[in-house]
């Protein structure tokens, strides 16, 4: 009776350490699965965003890799009207033969409520035919938008990631010499007129529209500022009636941390030139056998000499082609995916015929014309 009362109780221990190992699985499970991400993560406020700047200049005193001048008029152009405005004189007619200087393009980002004074990185990048931008300094450059107009001037010394070197037999470069980054390089001299203050309505924008995402958002947002503050536009856009009298961007900052679990539709992701597959977690496949069998064909070409023997009259030696075939084929295992089975189960079939990367996309494009493939097949 002792005997089976211990038995009892080590069948209850087993029990309930398997029960709290259950818990603990299905805690991490439903972490991964439902795992919440920040508004601010997977949306914009419209209207705060960054602008586009560009600018034209030229970058001096690099070590004989710049332009040649007779290939890049433009240069010698530049070169000539920059001399005229220091004062150096009319330089129409003389002989410019200088081959450290180089035409660049000069480009920049300008962040939202970016403040006059403010500094940008910028990126040189060569116009002409300069063979590195290695050591060279950016001349003061306008910088400006779309709308013609100048937001920030740019000057530095520039930095190159890569480099090049050159001999009379062979040379070398490494990385792209011809593109440059200059941290802090531009200073903004003009603001962009825009003031959350004055806004009375706010739109959130989602970088991967959806309807239930959206939808999602709207309730979380409803939370903290009234269910009647908060609508739902379009798949991508959820307006937000903002309170009067409300620090705007004191209200952006508690919106934007708010949690929401995102939805997005089944898709498969298959980059050809690589191989690589994605595989999204709502991926379902119905009912399909699949088979994946090989036929490898190899050819060898080679060449024997024929040759006359040495008491021959009149005999030539002759070239012979032989051509050698083999074929090699493959057993073809079946595989069969039973219902509607999720992403492990599509996968461990998969492995189990022992597939390839590239097989595997020819496979996901033949369940797809079955039809058994319910998910978007996008081929990049």
């Amino acid at each position: 009776m002792s005997n089976n009362r211990n038995i009892y109780n080590l069948y209850l221990r087993r029990i309930s350490r398997l029960a709290c190992y259950s818990s603990v699985v299905l805690g991490v499970m439903a972490v991964s699965v439902w795992a919440d991400v920040r508004i601010k993560d997977i949306s914009t406020f419209e209207g705060v965003r960054e602008n586009q700047l560009i600018g034209y200049g030229l970058v001096v005193g690099l070590n004989g890799t710049g332009d040649k001048l007779t290939n890049s008029p433009f240069t010698k152009a530049s070169i000539e009207g920059m001399l005229e405005r220091l004062g150096v004189g009319n330089m129409d007619g003389a002989a410019v033969k200088t081959a450290n200087t180089a035409a660049v393009m000069v480009t920049a980002k300008l962040g939202p409520f970016a403040r006059r004074g403010s500094v940008l990185d910028i990126t040189v990048s060569s116009f002409g035919d300069a063979e590195s931008l290695l050591g060279g300094t950016l001349l003061i450059t306008p910088m400006s938008g779309a709308d013609g107009l100048i937001y920030a001037v740019a000057q530095g010394a520039v930095s190159v990631g890569g480099f090049s070197a050159k001999g009379k037999a062979s040379s070398v470069v490494e990385g792209v010499p011809t593109v440059a980054r200059v941290d802090g390089g531009a200073i903004v001299e003009r603001e962009i007129p825009f003031t959350l203050q004055d806004l009375s309505t706010l739109r959130v924008s989602l970088r991967s529209p959806d309807f239930t995402t959206a939808t999602r958002i709207k309730s979380t947002i409803a939370a903290v500022v009234g269910a009647d503050a908060v609508k739902v536009l379009d798949l991508a856009t959820i307006e937000i009636s903002l309170p009067r009298g409300e620090n705007v961007a004191e209200l952006l900052a508690s919106i934007e941390n708010l949690k929401v679990q995102p939805d997005t539709i089944a898709k498969v992701v298959v980059d050809e030139r690589s191989g690589t597959i994605v595989i999204g977690s709502d991926v379902k496949v119905s009912r399909v056998a699949i088979s994946q069998g090989g036929l490898t064909i190899r050819i060898r070409e080679s060449a024997n000499v024929s040759q006359p023997s040495p008491i021959s009259i009149g005999g030539t030696t002759i070239i012979v082609p032989e051509t050698e075939v083999q074929i090699e084929e493959k057993d073809a295992k079946f595989t069969i995916l039973a219902g509607e089975v999720s992403l492990q189960d599509l996968v461990d079939s998969l492995n189990a015929i022992g597939v390839s990367a590239r097989q595997t996309i020819s496979i996901l494009q033949a369940i797809k014309s079955a039809g058994a493939l319910h998910a978007d097949l996008e081929i990049i």
